[in-house]
């Protein structure tokens, strides 16, 4: 069993893009959708699709290189655990890595980037991030 989806989903990323694989399947859920929208509209994954197979759903996402065959985020972080939660309120969501990094936040709004969050005036929970 397994307790903690969105780390599970943000390892086998991490691993893939590691042995430079061209896509991954991931283990469906909402929240991981959610993620993954955000990943795909700042540029860090090529594409996503959700597959259905057996009545049983999972999600091919299709990651990005640079033109050297490096991958395009260097690395990609679980923040808010299961046991420890972190939140964090709008002005603490400003800049992440200058500008070059990216927060996933979890908010009454939905799941969306620091900079979204920023913009829009909300705080949440630090899903994950990403640079």
């Amino acid at each position: 069993m397994m307790n903690d989806i969105i780390a599970d989903s943000l390892t086998r990323i991490r691993n893939a893009a590691m042995r430079r694989l061209e896509h991954t399947t991931l283990q469906y859920a909402k929240i991981i959708v959610s993620i993954l929208d955000v990943f795909m509209v700042n540029g860090f994954i090529e594409s996503y699709k959700v597959h259905d197979t057996h009545g049983k759903q999972s999600i091919k996402v299709v990651l990005k290189y640079k033109e050297n065959g490096k991958s395009v985020f260097s690395e990609i972080k679980r923040i808010s655990k299961p046991g420890r939660r972190v939140y964090k309120g709008r002005n603490e969501l400003k800049r992440f890595k200058n500008g070059y990094g990216l927060i996933v936040v979890s908010t009454s709004k939905g799941v969306i980037s620091n900079k979204e969050a920023y913009r829009v005036n909300v705080g949440g929970e630090v899903l994950c991030s990403i640079w």
